[in-house]
């Protein structure tokens, strides 16, 4: 009775296919095929590796798996003993398939330090301030204006020792009392973080 291995070296010289052909197409060293087609178990870490190579060469072989896996496990039950070596699951793969392996963990790890990079960066660094309204400075003959300004949502907003309060969006409105000429406008916000941050701005009253 034939073993798994002789059905699949059968099977591929009869494809006239190539070992080298093979290891592209699965992604498995060559070293390893030609010890499955020799029924040479004992270069592998375990039995789940070698069911996982024979599976993949059965089905690029177009055999059905479920019959080359039970031969391979006939096979395997009759030994008592099949000591697999302990070795890294890395030595399976192909020199290609390092590579892109190599380049996504390295991906990660840029990924991973520019976001660290980034989060640090906001946390030291201090509150922005974005004065949205008004658009002009000069105004004829007003009393007052109304700042709408946007800042973080945890920051503590002071203006002219007034605490003022943002909402959820980080939106918060101050009345600017305007006098005749000019009026400078402090805006002083702590982030959470403990940094201050402060804008000034100039508006002018007509008559």
């Amino acid at each position: 009775m034939l073993s798994v291995g002789e059905i699949l070296k059968k099977q591929r010289e009869k494809l006239s296919i190539e070992l080298n052909q093979v290891e592209k197409q699965i992604k498995v060293r060559q070293k390893f095929l030609k010890a499955i087609e020799e029924n040479n178990w004992n270069i592998f870490t375990s039995k789940v590796y070698v069911e996982g190579i024979i599976n993949n060469y059965s089905k690029f072989l177009e055999l059905d798996s479920r019959k080359t896996l039970a031969f391979f496990r006939r096979d395997y039950e009759k030994q008592e003993i099949i000591k697999f070596k302990s070795r890294v699951v890395s030595r399976y793969l192909t020199p290609e398939t390092k590579k892109i392996v190599l380049t996504l963990l390295i991906l990660v790890f840029l990924l991973f330090i520019g976001y660290f990079g980034y989060q640090l960066k906001l946390y030291f660094s201090p509150p922005k301030i974005t004065i949205l309204a008004p658009k002009v400075e000069t105004f004829k003959k007003a009393d007052r204006v109304k700042i709408l300004g946007k800042t973080e949502k945890d920051a503590a907003i002071t203006i002219f020792g007034e605490r003022i309060y943002q909402n959820e969006s980080g939106i918060f409105e101050f009345n600017f009392p305007l006098h005749k000429g000019k009026n400078e406008l402090v805006i002083e916000v702590i982030g959470a973080n403990g940094r201050k941050a402060i804008i000034k701005k100039d508006y002018f009253r007509r008559e």
